[in-house]
C-alpha cells in the first residue's frame, strides 16, 4: 500500500528533506506551500499562505486524505492550530516538528521528554518567542488530533544540506576562505545534533510505526566534537586553513557571543552547553534513530553549497550568524 503524505511547507531545509525521503520510499506526497520555491520533483503542489484569511482554501477545497501530515511551522501557533483542525478528519496522524527549546530553562544535563516545559504557551496565540511559539504548536497539534495521533518531534541542533539558518554553511565558507581561523576550544567539546536526512528518515519510520507523543530527536551526546566538525570542514573544502584553537575564556573575554557569532560553539561546563548538548535521546534511539558520521554531514552540506553557485539561503526570522573578520583578527593577534 502506498502511503500518502501531506507536507505543510516542504520546499526548504527540514520540510524538503522529509519530502525527498518520502519520495524515495515511494510515498505519494503533496506539498502545501506559498510558491516561493519549487518543491522536489515528484511531489504534487497546493498553493496557499497560512498567514492570510483564506490561506487554507486550497486544502479546504480538496477531498484528499492522507496517512500523515507533517508541519514544521515555527512562528505564531495559530496557523498550526487552524491547519490541524481542518485536517483532523482527513489525516491519520499529525507530526509537528518542534524543538527542545520548549523545555524550561535552566535545563539540567540529561533532560528527557518529561522535563518541565515553558509556561505561557497557547495554541491560538500570536507570535511571542521561539520557545513558546513551538510549545503552542505542540498544543495545537495535540488538541486537534489527540495524544494518540500526534507526534511531537523535539529537535536539537539540525545540520545538513539545505540549511537555511547558516551555522554549518558559515563555518564551511569561512574555512574555505583559508588563512588562520579562530577555532573555539576545547577541541574535544562534545556536540549533539541531528543530520536533517536522519531526522527525516526517523520521522517517516515513526509514522509507519504509528508512534505518538514527544521525542527528543538529536544524536547521543558526544556523537561528534567541535574538533571533528571543523577538521571535517577543512577536509571537505580542501582548504589550507589553519585552525587556531583558542581557550574559551579568551573567546568570551573578547565579547564574542557563543552560538551566533561562533555558530554551533557554546562554552563547556555552562548551562547553555547542558541545554543544547546534553539531552537524553534514549527514547528516539530505541525507536530507530540512526545518526551518520559528521564527515558525511559536512561533505553533503559543502556539495550542496557549491551546487548553488553563490551564498546559501538565510531565514529572515533568525538572527544572522558569523564572526566579524576584524574581531577574529584581533583575537588571533594578526
Amino acid at each position: 500500500m502506498t502511503r500518502r503524505l501531506l507536507m505543510l511547507g516542504g520546499t526548504e531545509f527540514v520540510g524538503r528533506a522529509v519530502v525527498e525521503a518520502a519520495l524515495t520510499r515511494g510515498w505519494d506526497v503533496t506539498v502545501f506551500h506559498r510558491g516561493r520555491h519549487e518543491p522536489p520533483s515528484g511531489a504534487r503542489s497546493l498553493l496557499g499562505d497560512r498567514t492570510t484569511a483564506d490561506g487554507l482554501a486550497a486544502l479546504a477545497g480538496t477531498t484528499d486524505t492522507w496517512d500523515a501530515v507533517v508541519d514544521t511551522w515555527s512562528a505564531a501557533p495559530r496557523p498550526v492550530r487552524d491547519a490541524a483542525r481542518l485536517l483532523a478528519g482527513r489525516a491519520s496522524r499529525h507530526v509537528y516538528v518542534s524543538s527542545c527549546s520548549v523545555y524550561a530553562r535552566p535545563r539540567a544535563a540529561g533532560f528527557a521528554e518529561d522535563a518541565p516545559l515553558v509556561e505561557g504557551a497557547s495554541a491560538g496565540a500570536d507570535a511571542t518567542d521561539y520557545a513558546r511559539d513551538k510549545r503552542g504548536g505542540e498544543l495545537a497539534a495535540a488538541d486537534a488530533f489527540g495524544a494518540d495521533r500526534s507526534l511531537l518531534v523535539r529537535c536539537g541542533l539540525i545540520l545538513g544540506p539545505y540549511e537555511n539558518v547558516g551555522r554549518l554553511p558559515w563555518w564551511l565558507d569561512r574555512i574555505a576562505a583559508g588563512g588562520p581561523v579562530l577555532a573555539p576550544g576545547p577541541r574535544d567539546l562534545p556536540l549533539q545534533y541531528v543530520d536533517v536526512r536522519d531526522l527525516a528518515e526517523w520521522t517517516l519510520g515513526a509514522v509507519e510505526a504509528e508512534l505518538a507523543g514527544p521525542y527528543n530527536l538529536v544524536s547521543a551526546p558526544g556523537h561528534s566534537t567541535m574538533g571533528a566538525l571543523l577538521d571535517a570542514c577543512v577536509e571537505a573544502t580542501g582548504s589550507r586553513a589553519e585552525l587556531r584553537w583558542t581557550d574559551p575564556a579568551t573567546v568570551l573575554g573578547a565579547g564574542i557571543e557563543p552560538w551566533t557569532q561562533l555558530p554551533v560553539w557554546v562554552p563547556p561546563d555552562s548551562e547553555l552547553h547542558a541545554s543544547v548538548y546534553a539531552g537524553d535521546v534514549s527514547r528516539a534511539l530505541r525507536t530507530g534513530l540512526r545518526c551518520r558520521p559528521v564527515e558525511e554531514t559536512v561533505d553533503a552540506t559543502w556539495n550542496w553549497l557549491r551546487s548553488l553557485g553563490g551564498p546559501g539561503p538565510r531565514r529572515a526570522d533568525r538572527p544572522a550568524v558569523g564572526l566579524d573578520p576584524a574581531v577574529e583578527a584581533k583575537v588571533l593577534g594578526i
